[in-house]
């Protein structure tokens, strides 16, 4: 144990992380992800208002088909015409979806085909923009696993704050404000990106088509024992553990102590991933993935705090715990996905990468429903909790994870 978390005996000089081209990619994906934590609440507010659960189930649906969908896409291009050019393009088809459906909400009830045309180009567009969000992250930092600790912790501010400022601003003005406010994030985050100056990295290419690329991507990701691996334990993480979570979560909390401290449970969470953000800038071990499933443990106490039925401290605090865990995981892996793998591959190999994640999540989320009306939420969640324990032993003993060494 004591050989995976070691660090290296001369790290050298940290790299200096705020430089201008970071500062304006790091502006750019904290407002992006202030815009996406709201648009559940919007979705849930003010289609649900409408529309009813099966409507805002329906929207949110539409989004995240196309994304599974098109995700390896938006990787392939991504390589081909540059990260930035993509993910700028991906912010202007935003603004459009989004602004419309701001204006159709301030001009009365937005028909339903709307809503969902509306959000099914959302999703595309948004499958376009992540894979060269992460592919980027090198190109404006040279020290990577600063900089995706330091996003880590944004990303867990605007999940806190996000919420909120929707909240707020659907009961000050109404739903079109919020959608008008999530099209001004993606404004703001193409603004920024435009202005980003890095030399590209030169690549040579050969002449090519969409397929070919998507097969050396697939090439490339399967070639990488330790990346397919990881992606096949995380299917069933996704299926059994993460996507299950939050409906289940939520429904056992809040019938039990209330939504208010299902929302203090929420910000506890929050809290531990920004600590595991700030431990994961300055911890550099010298087997990342190794090190990231030992601290994965802790988020054995997110679903066993809530199936045990503990009081708020003791469930807050398996929150905080599980949290910390996560985000220190979430680090070493993005860093070593960016580190390990070619430049020219990266974009199309995190599209992979991503595909394969959400999946197992989507079907959870699809699957939690109908099960949880036959099975006790106390014992999937117990189940989920054992599931946890499983996932980090099977990444500790393969050997490829366990042994990949930091770049």
């Amino acid at each position: 144990m004591t050989a995976i978390l070691d660090r290296e005996a001369s790290p050298g000089v940290p790299a200096r992380l705020w430089t201008k081209d970071f500062s304006l990619y790091f502006a750019a994906r904290v407002v992006s992800l202030l815009g996406d934590a709201m648009l559940p609440v919007a979705a849930a507010l003010a289609v649900g208002a409408v529309y009813g659960v099966s409507g805002v189930g329906y929207v949110l649906a539409v989004w995240t088909a196309p994304f599974v969908l098109f995700v390896l896409f938006g990787g392939v291009f991504a390589d081909r015409v540059g990260a930035r050019a993509m993910m700028v393009g991906a912010d202007l088809v935003r603004i459009v979806t989004q602004g419309v459906v701001a204006v159709a909400f301030f001009a009365g009830v937005p028909p339903m085909w709307l809503l969902l045309c509306a959000s099914a180009l959302s999703g595309t567009a948004a499958a376009m923009f992540e894979p060269g969000g992460k592919g980027m992250v090198p190109l404006v930092a040279k020290d990577p696993q600063r900089a995706n600790g330091t996003l880590k912790i944004a990303d867990a501010a605007t999940q806190l704050g996000g919420p909120v400022l929707a909240g707020i601003l659907m009961a000050l003005i109404g739903a079109g404000a919020v959608y008008a406010f999530d099209a001004g994030t993606f404004l703001v985050s193409a603004l920024c990106l435009a202005l980003i100056r890095f030399a590209p990295r030169a690549v040579a290419r050969e002449s090519s088509t969409v397929l070919l690329d998507l097969r050396r991507g697939w090439t490339e990701f399967r070639s990488r024992t330790w990346m397919w691996s990881v992606i096949v334990v995380w299917v069933f993480f996704g299926m059994l553990v993460f996507g299950p979570y939050i409906p289940l979560g939520s429904r056992l909390i809040g019938d039990r102590l209330g939504e208010a401290a299902y929302g203090w449970a929420m910000a506890a969470l929050g809290a531990g991933t920004v600590i595991g953000g700030l431990v994961a800038i300055r911890f550099r071990p010298v087997r990342p993935l190794a090190a990231g499933a030992v601290a994965m443990i802790g988020f054995i106490c997110i679903p066993l705090s809530a199936a045990l039925e503990l009081p708020l401290p003791a469930l807050m605090a398996g929150q905080l715990i599980g949290g910390a865990g996560w985000a220190v995981w979430s680090v070493m892996w993005s860093t070593s996905v960016q580190t390990q793998v070619a430049p020219d591959v990266l974009n199309r190999v995190t599209a992979y990468e991503v595909a394969g994640s959400v999946s197992g999540v989507a079907v959870g989320q699809a699957l939690v429903g109908p099960v949880s009306s036959v099975v006790e939420p106390r014992d999937l969640l117990l189940l989920s909790a054992g599931v946890t324990a499983a996932v980090c032993a099977a990444l500790l003993l393969i050997p490829s994870i366990r042994r990949l060494r930091r770049v």
